[in-house]
């Protein structure tokens, strides 16, 4: 799933105010966590992820593979935290059509 440089950015602003949801912790990418990160992405549409452990490459390849899996959105890897995005049937964040309505939104 591919996001729009300013849908991105308006994602960025809502995720800003939330705290992590789910922890990977030592024992990395185990089914238990990716059902974890399904549930909270299906409850919330826009969560973060705390990954633990210094190994950069190894939390890009975490954050591609949940992404390819769970059928999520990247919207920002900073640090140890991984934001991600995906629409639930109950949608409850609606993306702006355009940079425009961007800066219209509250």
């Amino acid at each position: 799933m591919e996001l729009s440089t300013f849908e991105r950015q308006y994602l960025k602003g809502l995720a800003h105010g939330i705290d992590p949801v789910v922890m990977i912790g030592n024992q990395g990418l185990s089914e238990a966590v990716m059902r974890e990160i399904a549930i909270n992405l299906d409850a919330h549409e826009l969560i973060k992820i705390r990954v633990l452990g210094d190994d950069r490459d190894a939390r890009v390849a975490m954050y591609e593979r949940i992404c390819d899996e769970l059928g999520a959105a990247p919207v920002q890897h900073i640090g140890k935290l991984l934001v991600l995005w995906r629409p639930s049937d109950k949608q409850r964040i609606v993306l702006p059509k355009s940079k425009k309505a961007l800066k219209a939104a509250p």
